[in-house]
């Protein structure tokens, strides 16, 4: 996910509020080492990217209260936006556009593939006992009213995916389809969607626009335990739908760095970001982006599981980054208020 992130439509996200890939409004992407405005000043400030996941209005919000704390606690000026797609971002990140990421478990495989990020943390979340858990699962989800039981039962249905390179949207309900029909996804269902998120794609099912769709566990709530509504989600939607299999377990998401950024630059970032997942307000924030319940350090190596998974799915996951429509570049991303500058 993004539940990570969990990491989330068509392409058509809020103008104004998007990046495309490798363009866009905005300062653009100096190289640190290309002479220019100091990065983490007014002129280039840090850009934090939010993975498209959920609602954009909503991610950008709550973004740009996380980066005007981060840039009151490093003196930093930051600047928050939503890009176009999954695809975008890593585009994006790569292109030196982007500097730190909030981003899905397959797109940090792809990022370090492509040797553009070095990851900082991966989030934590309390699972539906309570305990703190560096992995989740994906869903699939049925309207109870469709007569729909098991995973078979979906043959020759509609089916919604999140995005192309979600790991709990399509890599590992991909996976699932495989390795329990021994069929793939293009064939097993009459038709396949990309919703764009993880709350679209259970609003699809609900609205019946598709017998089935995959997303993070559970996307319709914002908790887990306490059972509470994500936004956006109707009032009966536990009682209308039903999940039928279940895919996973799956690392979470997390934060990457660009990795050609700073080390100066980088460190306060680092320590920026986890010391305000330490706070009240931290801990809020991050539960409202994206239900992480903390986060810890972890090393490339912590996201082996995704890529090994693509590769039983028989899935390139560049290729089918590659694939993905990239919307015409908008107005410059959303900004958190500039902080006074080093």
């Amino acid at each position: 996910m993004v539940s990570a992130l969990r990491g989330p439509l068509g392409w058509a996200l809020a103008a104004g509020l998007v990046i495309a890939a490798c363009g866009g409004g905005g300062t653009g992407g100096a190289s640190p080492t290309a002479a220019g405005p100091k990065l983490g000043s007014a002129e280039r400030p840090i850009h934090l990217a939010i993975t498209p996941s959920a609602e954009v209005q909503r991610l950008t919000a709550t973004g740009n209260v996380i980066a005007a704390a981060l840039g009151k606690s490093t003196g930093l000026s930051w600047k928050v936006s939503v890009p176009t797609s999954y695809a975008a971002q890593i585009d994006a990140i790569c292109a030196g556009q982007v500097d730190v990421a909030f981003i899905a478990p397959l797109q940090m495989t792809l990022a370090l593939d492509k040797g553009c990020v070095t990851p900082i943390a991966a989030a934590l979340r309390k699972d539906a006992q309570g305990n703190l858990t560096t992995t989740y699962e994906s869903q699939i989800l049925v309207r109870n009213d469709s007569g729909i039981k098991t995973l078979a039962d979906l043959k020759g249905k509609k089916f919604a995916f999140t995005d192309a390179i979600s790991a709990s949207g399509y890599l590992f309900p991909s996976l699932l389809v495989k390795q329990k029909t021994s069929q793939e996804p293009k064939t097993f269902f009459a038709s396949t969607i990309f919703a764009g998120g993880h709350p679209q794609s259970a609003l699809a099912v609900y609205n019946k626009q598709v017998d089935g769709g995959a997303m993070f566990i559970d996307a319709r709530v914002k908790d887990l335990q306490t059972k509470e509504l994500a936004a956006g989600m109707p009032a009966d939607i536990l009682q209308v739908t039903n999940v039928i299999d279940k895919a996973g377990p799956i690392p979470n998401d997390g934060i990457a760095i660009r990795k050609d950024v700073p080390t100066d630059v980088a460190g306060q970032i680092k320590k920026a970001l986890l010391d305000y997942g330490t706070t009240d307000d931290g801990k809020k924030n991050y539960k409202d982006l994206f239900g992480w319940d903390g986060m810890q350090e972890v090393q490339a190596s912590f996201f082996d599981p995704v890529r090994d998974a693509a590769k039983l799915a028989g899935i390139d996951v560049a290729a089918e980054a590659a694939k993905t429509p990239r919307p015409p570049a908008t107005a410059a991303p959303a900004t958190a208020t500039p902080t006074k500058s080093p």
